[in-house]
């Protein structure tokens, strides 16, 4: 069984990525979550900006995929599947 991590997201990010890693982390729409932030921000008197600098700090970058690393998951994941011949 795999193991999740906890990541800021390299794709899904609007400042550091923290909402997306969060939304990917919990299965959950990373607008979501940055609606919650905002509100926080508004009406919990900067409550949520200061977990959100938190989580900046204490959650590390998404890991960067090598291509190699693409291709050897497919493999995996579809030995059956035809090979893709580009013309």
């Amino acid at each position: 069984m795999e193991t999740k991590k906890l990541y800021r997201s390299r794709d899904d990010k609007m400042i550091a990525g923290v909402c997306g890693g969060l939304g990917k982390y919990l299965h959950i729409d990373p607008t979501l979550l940055r609606l919650i932030f905002a509100l926080l921000v508004v009406f919990g008197i900067g409550s949520g900006l200061l977990v959100y600098l938190i989580l900046m700090i204490v959650v590390p970058l998404e890991p960067v995929v090598s291509a190699a690393a693409v291709s050897e998951r497919v493999e995996v994941a579809a030995p059956d599947a035809a090979p893709v011949v580009e013309e």
